[in-house]
């Protein structure tokens, strides 16, 4: 069984994984033996993979995924020079801290360009290659807030519920899942999305102990999520444990939508 999960000799792309959670997602898939290129903004993967002592098993990448023609040209020189990558992970976002009322349309259309439209892109663009090898997994993160919509009760001021955009484009992020895996499963390429729960920073919980409590009562588990907790859900979807699911959206939520 342990065979099941080993990534060696396997090509992993992580996008957008320099963050809070990516950072132990790279660290896991290094750990099972994987080949990893970490892309993040720029600095940001270097800086990870530094503070980490990832650099012999890890390659860090400047990209930001808002630059669609970036995105393409990334993908494009990194198949050249890496090849046909085994899997793929998709976790950029971008999101405004506002209320609803003061957000301005084109910062709704820019967080959806880089959660969406970036994600589409960069999906495609290393799905299609993936096709053309009869290969690959492709994962993409969504979150608990594209399936449901956040409680305001629970977010005392001067904190605010979880923006519309960021929710607007993760419920998009599941459904893309779902068409790719159809698209492309006749070229044995799995598609699924991931529903992270809460997992807030540790300075969030450190600043906002109410807050925390708040989001610990709401969950089935009566905890938060650590990061090390994400990790594993991404190294089945990328291993031969899941070589039979596809088109799933995977909540890693401590049963927060259970109820």
């Amino acid at each position: 069984m342990q065979s099941l999960f080993d990534l060696s000799r396997r090509d992993i792309w992580v996008i957008g994984g320099a963050g809070y959670l990516g950072t132990a997602v790279v660290k896991s898939l290094a750990m099972q033996g994987a080949a990893v290129l970490c892309a993040d903004l720029p600095g940001r993967a270097a800086e990870m993979v530094e503070r980490e002592e990832l650099a012999g098993s890890v390659v860090p990448k400047d990209l930001d995924a808002g630059d669609l023609e970036a995105v393409i040209r990334f993908v494009q020189e990194e198949i050249k020079t890496r090849g046909v990558p085994h899997g793929l992970v998709v976790m950029t976002y971008r999101s405004f801290a506002k209320p609803m009322e003061d957000l301005r349309p084109e910062e709704f259309d820019e967080a959806n360009r880089v959660g969406l439209t970036g994600t589409f892109l960069l999906a495609r663009e290393v799905g299609q290659a993936m096709a053309r090898e009869g290969r690959g997994s492709v994962v993409l993160f969504s979150s608990m807030y594209g399936s449901v919509s956040p409680d305001p009760s629970i977010y005392p001021l001067p904190l605010f519920p979880n923006p519309i955009e960021y929710g607007v484009g993760k419920a998009g992020i599941q459904q893309m899942a779902r068409y790719l895996a159809v698209h492309w499963g006749p070229q044995n390429v799995r598609c699924n999305s991931i529903a992270p729960g809460p997992f807030p920073f540790p300075s969030l919980q450190k600043d906002n102990p109410e807050f925390l409590r708040q989001l610990e009562q709401k969950c089935p588990l009566g905890r938060v999520g650590r990061s090390e907790e994400m990790a594993g859900s991404v190294v089945y979807l990328l291993s031969d444990a899941s070589t039979y699911v596809t088109g799933h959206n995977l909540a890693v939520d401590g049963g927060w939508t259970a109820w």
